[in-house]
């Protein structure tokens, strides 16, 4: 059974690969198997729309079952920025670590609870007819000072779940892809995914 997770982001295709390795029926494929398919763009207002948008569209363009993923990072004190445009928060190329530095300048003057923050993932997946399940994971924890760590993406080095005293950064990948806000949806979608079928 082929499942295709419509993203060319490597990050989150070995994130997801890594989470699902246990399911032995299921093939893994990304955007990245499909050169000529061109995604359809992000006008959604929230993780849910994008991530329903995607899987919709890929699920019909391709004729596979797909799993899209949208996450990003909720700042309240920054009315819920970067949000949506996470990944386009310093510009539509920005680079992960210009995205971090915009938020450390954004957040500068910021203390305490006004630190607060989470990451949230909506999971969707859609065969060729449409939408068979959403469903979304959150974690909470603050935002650090300055950039710690090397491993991860994204805004992972500024990012501290609460009751932890490393940053998504400086996590292991295998206890990261336990805590995640990524794991905790897809959790919520194993048993639709183990009943894959051909």
């Amino acid at each position: 059974m082929e499942l295709v997770l419509a993203t060319n982001n490597l990050h989150k295709i070995r994130e997801i690969r890594e989470m699902l390795k246990g399911q032995k029926n299921i093939d893994i494929l990304s955007l990245l198997n499909f050169s000529d398919y061109k995604p359809e763009e992000e006008k959604g207002k929230t993780f849910a729309e994008n991530a329903a948008l995607k899987a919709e569209h890929a699920a019909k363009a391709l004729n596979k079952w797909v799993l899209a993923d949208d996450s990003g990072l909720v700042v309240p004190a920054l009315n819920d920025r970067p949000g949506v445009i996470s990944r386009r928060y310093a510009g539509d190329d920005a680079t992960d670590a210009e995205n971090c530095h915009k938020l450390l300048e954004d957040m500068e003057t910021m203390e305490d609870l006004k630190r607060a923050a989470y990451f949230e993932c909506c999971l969707v997946l859609a065969n060729p007819e449409g939408l068979v399940k959403s469903v979304t994971g959150k974690v909470e924890g603050m935002i650090i000072t300055e950039e710690k760590g090397n491993s991860g993406f994204g805004y992972d080095p500024v990012f501290l779940k609460n009751d932890y005293d490393k940053t998504f950064a400086e996590l292991d990948e295998s206890t990261k892809n336990r805590i995640s806000h990524r794991r905790k949806a897809l959790d919520k979608l194993l048993s639709e995914i183990e009943a894959l079928k051909d």
